[in-house]
C-alpha cells in the first residue's frame, strides 16, 4: 500500500463488473429484516427537506479485536484501494446511492478501501485523515487518528459478515501508518452499523442530534456524553 498521505490513485483501466441490482420489493424486505425501517423513513423525510438525524460520535476498537470470520472463502476476497472511476462504475444504477454524494465523499477523504470478489466489488468504505466536517460540525483529527466513513456492502454480498471484516482490515492498514485511534459517526437508527461496530469493540462517546429544516435552519445539539476517551 502506498503512503496514505498521497493523492488518490490515477484512473486505471477498469475490468470490474457493475454491481448486481435487486428488486424494490426485495430491498424493502431487507430493510425490515435488518431493523432499518426508521433509518429508511428518516432518509425519505430528508429528501423532502426535513432532516432530523440523531447520531453517535464513536471511538472504534477501544480494545484490540480479533479478525472477524466471514461466510465463504476469505481467500477469494482482495482488500485494495479503489479509484474514483471504479466507484462511479460500481455505484451506477443503485437507487439509494447518490453519485454526487459519492464523489464528494471521495474528494473529502484520503482513501477509499474495498473488498473485491471475482471482479466485483463486495463492499467499500472511506478513510479520512484530516478534520471531519460533518454537516457543519468539525471533529478534529490528530496525527495518530483517522475517521471511517460511509461503509457500504452491496446487496448481493450481505449476510456474509463483510462489514466488520473490511473494517478490521482498515484498522490494520491504519496501524501500519501509525494511526492507532479511529473514530466514526453512527446514525442512531442504523442498527446494522451499530451491530457490526459492536463486534469490533467500539464505544459511543457522545450522542448528538442534527436538525435541518428545508436547508434554512441547521443545528447540532449534544444530547448525552458517555465516559471519556
Amino acid at each position: 500500500m502506498e503512503n496514505m498521505e498521497e493523492k488518490h490513485p490515477n484512473s486505471i483501466e477498469i475490468s470490474l463488473k457493475e454491481s448486481k441490482k435487486i428488486s424494490t420489493v426485495k430491498r424493502f424486505l431487507n430493510i425490515i429484516k435488518n431493523g432499518m425501517f426508521l433509518f429508511g423513513l428518516k432518509n425519505r423525510l430528508a429528501k423532502i427537506g426535513i432532516n432530523i438525524k440523531p447520531y453517535y460520535w464513536v471511538k472504534e476498537e477501544v480494545e484490540k479485536s480479533e479478525e472477524p470470520k466471514i461466510k465463504g472463502n476469505v481467500s477469494e476476497f482482495t482488500f485494495r484501494e479503489l479509484s474514483l472511476d471504479e466507484m462511479k462504475l460500481i455505484s451506477k444504477g443503485i437507487d439509494n446511492l447518490s453519485i454526487e454524494n459519492l464523489m464528494e465523499d471521495y474528494e473529502n477523504c484520503q482513501l477509499c478501501m474495498g473488498l473485491e470478489h471475482k471482479g466485483e466489488i463486495a463492499a467499500y468504505m472511506f478513510i479520512g485523515l484530516n478534520d471531519l466536517n460533518f454537516k457543519g460540525k468539525i471533529f478534529h483529527i490528530n496525527g495518530n487518528e483517522a475517521y471511517l466513513y460511509n461503509m457500504w456492502t452491496f446487496h448481493s454480498f450481505r449476510g456474509r459478515n463483510l462489514a466488520p471484516y473490511l473494517r478490521y482490515k482498515c484498522y490494520e492498514l491504519l496501524k501500519d501508518q501509525g494511526r492507532d485511534t479511529k473514530y466514526s459517526v453512527t446514525d442512531y437508527f442504523n442498527k446494522s452499523s451499530i451491530k457490526f461496530k459492536n463486534k469490533l469493540n467500539s464505544k459511543n462517546l457522545q450522542l448528538y442530534i442534527y436538525i435541518d429544516l428545508f436547508g434554512k435552519w441547521k443545528r447540532h445539539y449534544l444530547l448525552k456524553s458517555y465516559t471519556d476517551k
